[in-house]
């Protein structure tokens, strides 16, 4: 079964960093795109960038470019969140996504297109 497991948030300063961790199992994470997703209380999810299967990035949100990055170890079918100079703002639920159906190689900003989704990991950023 199809199933993605999010892990590597927790608690940490402003200007710190985290590095989010996107683990599939049951399906091949590099011949999709993977999006990262965060949903702050009272807010609605917000998209915030993607890798498509060839490793092409895709922003969704100003607020993060120049900040967080993302990346894929094949080898470990696993897709990262590089979060770096965290703020309060930044403190929400963090997930990834992805549909691992034939095609779904480019990224795109609409998350109702993501049929997979990870559990979640909690990030706090204190100020």
């Amino acid at each position: 079964q199809a199933q993605l497991v999010e892990s590597g948030g927790g608690l940490v300063q402003s200007g710190g960093s985290l590095r989010l961790s996107c683990a599939a199992s049951g399906f091949t994470l590099d011949y999709y795109a993977i999006g990262w997703f965060r949903q702050a209380p009272g807010k609605e999810r917000e998209g915030l960038l993607c890798i498509s299967s060839s490793d092409g990035s895709t922003y969704y949100t100003d607020s993060v470019k120049g900040r967080f990055t993302i990346s894929r170890d094949n080898a470990k079918n696993t897709v990262y969140l590089q979060m770096n100079s965290l703020q309060p703002e930044d403190t929400a639920v963090y997930y990834c996504a992805t549909k691992p159906m034939r095609g779904f190689r480019l990224c795109v900003s609409d998350s109702s297109e993501y049929d997979y989704w990870g559990q979640g990991t909690q990030v706090t950023v204190s100020s």
